[in-house]
């Protein structure tokens, strides 16, 4: 089983995005409304996966990124952002993250849980 942490303060604009992994009986999705709050979970409880919204309360999704290299960096980790592509590998870079667009849904979903699943 895949234990998925979705960090995001806002969980409207996910809804297609976590429909879809609710739906997956292979998938233990955790919920975090803060980067402090997602970054505690992890210590507490080992998870396979960490999705951050792009902005979560107290920081960035990128901001979050990089403290969760400090705390595990061995957590793969996607972040929402609408950011080019070249723009998010030059504003993540060194932090090994997957950019998810905003308000993904099934399609991205899917690709994500496949990537996990042959990397683990």
């Amino acid at each position: 089983m895949i234990k998925l942490l979705l960090a995001a303060t806002n969980k409207a604009p996910l809804s297609d995005f976590t429909a879809f992994l609710e739906k997956n009986n292979d998938v233990e999705l955790i919920w975090a409304d803060t980067g402090e709050t997602a970054l505690t979970k992890i210590s507490d409880t080992p998870v396979d996966l960490v999705v951050s919204d792009e902005t979560l309360g107290d920081m960035t999704g990128l901001e979050f990124a990089a403290k969760l290299v400090t705390v595990n960096p061995m957590i793969n980790c996607a972040v929402i952002s609408p950011l080019s592509k070249g723009d998010f590998h030059e504003a993540s870079e060194g932090l090994g993250l997957v950019q998810l667009p905003k308000n993904p849904g099934e399609e991205q979903a899917t690709e994500l849980i496949q990537h996990i699943k042959k990397i683990t």
